[in-house]
């Protein structure tokens, strides 16, 4: 199947967008979004859009992943957290910019997803996990950063918790369909907000310390 533009095309939306990142462009640039959605998806994987997804789960707009990751400010030797793998794509780049990702996705046959193309890609430093994500993963803490995909109206307190002093979260916070994405940095006792990233569209976060599962 063709693709409808080409990679170089996501570099520039995300340029566009404010990302001047040169580590996370080229990763943008080199890692294959077209490995990373549903087969009958393929045409539009370089075109700035989202995704559908299994489940009534869409992947986020790579130009907003690009904003999201380059709010991170990772150098390299990162932990991170991620909550909400989709197919892996937003995963495959944190990998290409951190030490480690371990990444929490709540949907069974969207880890399987995720796990094979991250592998067919040769990712070796991510771990996704199948859980609630609004719980993070504890035994792998603490994490230098933490991105979240999903919106809810306040940072899961295991989230905070997990987070080292000093590290970056970032997360939409609303009620689902109408966000800002935030930026946060931990100090000693609480969540500091650094800066608004931008305003976007989310689906809701589900789990313990989100909105009930359905």
């Amino acid at each position: 199947m063709a693709h409808e533009g080409t990679p170089e095309d996501l570099v520039r939306a995300a340029h566009a967008a404010g990302v001047t990142d040169t580590r996370l462009l080229e990763a943008v640039r080199s890692i294959p979004r077209a490995e990373f959605v549903p087969a009958d998806e393929v045409a539009s994987a370089y075109r700035d859009t989202p995704v559908p997804l299994p489940h009534g789960q869409v992947t986020t707009q790579p130009s907003l992943v690009a904003m999201m990751v380059s709010a991170l400010g990772l150098t390299g030797d990162e932990q991170v957290l991620e909550v909400g793998t989709g197919y892996g794509w937003q995963t495959a780049l944190l990998a290409r910019l951190a030490a480690y990702v371990v990444s929490v996705e709540r949907w069974p046959d969207l880890v399987d997803e995720a796990r094979l193309r991250l592998a067919g890609q040769g990712v070796g430093n991510a771990e996704v996990v199948l859980g609630d994500g609004t719980l993070g993963m504890p035994t792998r803490a603490p994490y230098d950063a933490v991105i979240v995909c999903a919106a809810f109206p306040r940072v899961p307190e295991p989230l905070v918790d997990q987070l080292r002093t000093g590290g970056r979260l970032v997360q939409p916070i609303g009620q689902g369909g109408q966000e800002r994405v935030e930026l946060y940095e931990r100090r000693a006792h609480n969540l500091v907000h650094r800066r608004t990233v931008t305003a976007a569209r989310f689906v809701r976060l589900y789990g313990a310390h989100g909105y009930d599962q359905r």
